[in-house]
């Protein structure tokens, strides 16, 4: 099993649990970083490929926005984690998308080059759920008025759906519509889930390794602590059937995508992974007390990506709050050969579902009307 498979608090690494001590040397990626560079170019003459810091909660925050039209819809993208920014792997799938929306992403606080640029001891004590929330309606607020678009479209993948959740609640008058992408409901429900099909997973196959670790937590999540080795061993197995990236071992192709980004240089890198390590404990108590089920109104159009296979953030209890839940609009999708990297595993569906259910959203009536 890779060193990189998925642990704990959704997107947070395994191999990241220490710190690098140096960053290692990737320069014999270089040339295939400038023929990605090249690929990804956007020539259009009314087209966005633009990067800078903004000041957001008192911080430098590190934004990418990229589009080929700047008329169209603007999705600020939420990154899971909480550390783990899409910036380094937005090569891998988002090019298709940048054809009919600006897609606009951004590193959050203590996450890969926001985590570079800006002093630890400046954001160590700021680490808290409703101040990630606030940052995404800081950035919303910036992103349209650079745009020139009255609003924005929100989307959060993973931890991301925590915040944008949160953002959405808070400031909906700023958003089109919210799309949650591994959406995270009920984090106790998940992790008990997760360890029920890792369970299952373990006996189907005959894996005493497996079978004699999940047992050693048993019964989880319990009444004991959730300690980061509980959800390191429950998640590990999860995802090495298929619980993060449908039908395989392990998500390589993710973690060891940086390498290739020309967006990075090996001192982002390698804040990648010590981002990680500086922010899993500071947030974790609060993150496991994360619970939306008592939401029962939400106030703008709501659309849930939901990967038939995920058990890193599994989509029964989405399917159940959006079941109940009352909204202007609300949609549900599965993506059936996804687990919880369903903007990777199946792009030309992600492209699909946000032109039929979202993109409208966000046009003027007359011309949604004329399509």
């Amino acid at each position: 099993m890779g060193k990189r498979w998925m642990v704990g608090v959704l997107m947070l690494l395994c191999g990241s649990l220490q710190a690098a001590e140096s960053c290692p040397d990737t320069a014999a990626y270089a040339r295939s970083r400038a023929i990605i560079a090249d690929l990804g170019k956007i020539h259009a003459p009314n087209g966005v490929q633009e990067a800078w810091g903004e000041q957001v909660g008192g911080i430098e925050q590190w934004v990418t926005a990229r589009g080929q039209d700047r008329d169209n819809p603007v999705i600020l993208f939420v990154h899971g984690g909480p550390a783990s920014p899409l910036t380094p792997t937005l090569w891998q799938f988002q090019r298709p998308l940048e054809e009919y929306f600006t897609m606009v992403t951004y590193d959050q606080r203590a996450a890969g080059k926001t985590f570079r640029i800006n002093p630890q001891e400046a954001v160590a004590d700021t680490l808290q759920i409703e101040r990630y929330a606030d940052d995404a309606i800081a950035m919303a607020e910036a992103v349209r008025k650079r745009y020139h678009k009255p609003k924005v479209i929100l989307m959060g993948h993973s931890w991301g759906t925590i915040v944008s959740m949160r953002a959405a609640l808070k400031r909906p008058d700023l958003f089109y519509a919210y799309v949650g992408v591994g959406q995270v409901i009920n984090v106790r429900d998940n992790e008990r889930i997760s360890y029920d099909y890792a369970v299952a997973q373990a006996r189907a196959h005959h894996n005493a390794e497996a079978e004699q670790e999940l047992a050693s937590i048993a019964p989880y999540p319990g009444n004991t602590p959730i300690t980061r080795d509980r959800i390191v061993t429950a998640r590990k197995w999860a995802q090495f059937y298929g619980g993060m990236s449908a039908y395989r071992e392990s998500s390589d192709y993710f973690f060891n995508g940086p390498n290739l980004s020309p967006d990075y240089e090996d001192a982002d890198r390698c804040a990648i992974d010590a981002s990680n390590v500086f922010t899993l404990g500071r947030v974790l108590p609060e993150f496991l007390a994360v619970d939306f089920t008592s939401v029962r109104r939400f106030p703008i159009p709501v659309v849930m990506f939901m990967g038939r296979h995920d058990y890193t953030t599994p989509s029964v209890p989405t399917e159940q709050w959006l079941a109940a839940v009352q909204a202007p609009m609300k949609q549900g999708v599965w993506f059936e050969h996804s687990a919880h990297m369903m903007p990777w595993e199946e792009p030309g569906k992600l492209l699909v579902s946000l032109l039929t259910y979202v993109r409208p959203l966000a046009e003027p009536k007359d011309a949604a009307a004329a399509h």
